[in-house]
Order: structure tokens, then sequence, then C-alpha cells
């Protein structure tokens, strides 16, 4: 499973733990979602700190990668990649009698 997964099921599971707590409170719905959605989120930056930078190297992996590539297809774009032609120059005679 991909960091990027489990740190998102992390943020919602932290979510839904808070608003259950704070579904005990006697309170409007629509305060208890904006305080749970808070309280969640500033949990989930001490909580979550190591699923966070287990996406973000495996982010940056992925960045890296299509970077390389990127470069690579632009290489073979400019010709940058095909193999070198033979450097000694082909002479063509010039005397039609030379060609026989």
């Amino acid at each position: 499973m991909s960091a990027a997964v489990k740190y998102t099921l992390g943020r919602v599971g932290l979510f839904v733990a808070v608003l259950a707590g704070l579904w005990l409170v006697d309170m409007n719905v629509f305060l208890k979602l904006m305080l749970a959605l808070v309280f969640s989120a500033a949990l989930s930056f001490f909580l979550l700190r190591g699923l966070r930078d287990e996406m973000a190297a495996e982010m940056a992996d992925a960045a890296d990668r299509r970077r390389t590539e990127k470069e690579r297809l632009r290489a073979a774009l400019a010709g940058e990649d095909q193999p070198p032609t033979d450097p000694t120059p082909r002479t063509t005679p010039q005397d039609p009698d030379q060609q026989r």
C-alpha cells in the first residue's frame, strides 16, 4: 500500500475518532464537525509525522524519476542519444572515370 493511502486513511481515521469523542458533547452538529476538523488536523501534525515523512520521500522519488525520464526524452528528441557518425569523411570522386 502506498504511503499516500496510509497517510490519508490515518487522517480520516483521526477525524472520525475526534468526531466520535465530540459527538457525546451537546452542541450544534456543524460546530462539532468544525472542531473535529481543527483538532484532527492539529493532532495529525504530531501523530502522523512518520507517515507524512514517508509519503514526502515517496513523492520526491517519483518527481526525480519523472525529471530523469523527461531529460532522457528531451535528449532523444534532440538527437543527442544517436550513435556517433563515422569520423572519416567519405569522398565522392569528382571525375566520372574514377567511379568505374
